[in-house]
C-alpha cells in the first residue's frame, strides 16, 4: 500500500488561495491513530504492515482479548482497528505503542482517499447508469424509464455478465486517486483536500500517499 492514516469526513467548504482563487475542499479529521501493532516479513506474520486504531471505543462493547490489546500498550480503546500494508522503510514512521497524526502529510502533495460511497438504495437504469430513457411520444406505453430488451439470439442464449440493469446503487468501496492536499493543521488533526471524497459526513476514510501519480504531474 503506502503511508496512510485513518480519518473521518467532516464535510465540505471552500477556501481561497494566495491568488484569490476559490478552491472547494473536503475537511478530514486525520488521526491521531495509535499504532497497535507492527508486523514484519521476518516475523511470524510473514508480511509488513501496521495496525492502527481510530476514534474512542466503548469498553462494554469489547471482548476481553480485544481489551487486552489496548491494556498491553497502556492506551485507551479505539472504536476502529484497521491494518495498513507498508514496506520496511515506511514502517519506521509507525512506532508501536505510539501514534501518528496529520503531520504525515504536507500541503501540495497528492494523496488517495478510500471510503465507502453513500448508499442510494435500489435504483433504476436512468439514475444508476445515466440511461436516456424512451421518447415520450404517441405509442409509447409504460416504458419511459425502462432499460429495454436484454434478450439474446439463440447463441449465446443468455444475459451476459455485467449488463447494465437496475440494482443496488452506492454503498461500495471507492478510491479517489491523486487529490491535492490544500492545507494541513496538525494541531487540530485536520487535512483539507481539494475536491470531493466518497462517503457521508462522519464516515471513516483512509488517506494514503498517492501510489499512481501520472508522470506529467510529478515534481
Amino acid at each position: 500500500m503506502s503511508i496512510a492514516i485513518l480519518g473521518k469526513k467532516i464535510g465540505m467548504t471552500q477556501i481561497f488561495d494566495g491568488d484569490g482563487n476559490r478552491v472547494p475542499v473536503t475537511v478530514l479529521e486525520a488521526g491521531p491513530c495509535p499504532v497497535l501493532k507492527v508486523k514484519t516479513a521476518e516475523g511470524r506474520d510473514g508480511y509488513d504492515a501496521v495496525v492502527l486504531g481510530f476514534g474512542k471505543g466503548r469498553e462494554k462493547s469489547m471482548t476481553k482479548p480485544e481489551l487486552g490489546v489496548f491494556a498491553k500498550l497502556n492506551i485507551e480503546p479505539t472504536a476502529l482497528v484497521r491494518e495498513i500494508r507498508v514496506n520496511q522503510d515506511e514502517a519506521l514512521l509507525y512506532p508501536e505503542g505510539g501514534s501518528v497524526d496529520a503531520s504525515l502529510f504536507n500541503a501540495g502533495e497528492l494523496v488517495d482517499v478510500i471510503g465507502t460511497s453513500r448508499g442510494r438504495g435500489y435504483q433504476g437504469v436512468m439514475k444508476r447508469h445515466n440511461f436516456a430513457g424512451t421518447p415520450r411520444s404517441h405509442g409509447t406505453h409504460e416504458s419511459f424509464r425502462h432499460g429495454g430488451s436484454i434478450g439474446m439470439a439463440t447463441y449465446p442464449g443468455r444475459v451476459l455478465p455485467g449488463t447494465k440493469m437496475a440494482g443496488q446503487m452506492g454503498n461500495v468501496r471507492k478510491t479517489i486517486l491523486n487529490q491535492r492536499v490544500v492545507a494541513v493543521f496538525p494541531d487540530h488533526n485536520l487535512i483539507f483536500i481539494e475536491g470531493g471524497v466518497p462517503g457521508a459526513m462522519n464516515s471513516v476514510v483512509v488517506i494514503r500517499k498517492a501510489t499512481k501519480v501520472p508522470k506529467k504531474r510529478q515534481g
